[in-house]
């Protein structure tokens, strides 16, 4: 099965930049697909698991924490559909954050923050390695979505629903990628 790999904190505010269509292509005998700029990848054929995250360390530019899943993992939650059929109003955004291992939320699920009407982050559910959640598009939305790591104990990597939807279409077969 595909391999997904999420690089943490790449790309954002001109820190640790790189090409991730270079990159791709540099491990092109792993058949590595790159899923937009934010340092996700496909990676479908894998290979030794240890072996693939060696020589993506290699490779990459800077020092970078990786977070790993099997594609399956991903599949299963499009499946389950954590968020249910009504779309999102135009100013939330669905998100997963995908943990670097197992963590517990140190507070009761559901959590907003800040606490109130005027929220700009809500984490909604949480299953093994991955919490589901919506944020408001706002500048201030950032900083809360840092302190999922502390919420769980773990460092966490977070990408939109829609990311995790172009990877299932990548796993699920041609000519369904984005």
């Amino acid at each position: 099965m595909a391999l997904i790999v999420f690089l943490r904190g790449v790309n954002v505010g001109g820190h640790r930049t790189f090409r991730p269509s270079i990159l791709a292509r540099e491990l092109s005998d792993y058949d590595v697909v790159n899923v937009g700029a934010a340092g996700t990848f496909v990676v479908r054929k894998p290979g030794s698991r240890a072996k693939f995250r060696a020589e993506l360390l290699r490779k990459l530019p800077f020092e970078a924490e990786v977070v790993l899943c099997d594609g399956r993992d991903l599949i299963r939650l499009e499946m389950e559909n954590p968020f249910g059929t009504d779309p999102p109003r135009p100013d939330i955004v669905r998100f997963v954050s995908i943990l670097s291992k197992p963590g517990r939320a140190r507070a009761s699920i559901p959590i907003t923050l800040p606490p109130g009407e005027e929220w700009f982050l809500r984490v909604i559910a949480s299953k093994n390695r991955f919490v589901f959640g919506v944020y408001r598009r706002h500048m201030k939305t950032i900083s809360y979505l840092g302190q999922i790591d502390k919420l769980f104990g773990v460092p966490a990597t977070t990408r939109n629903w829609s990311t995790i939807i172009a990877i299932v279409r990548i796993l699920k077969g041609p000519g369904t990628g984005p």
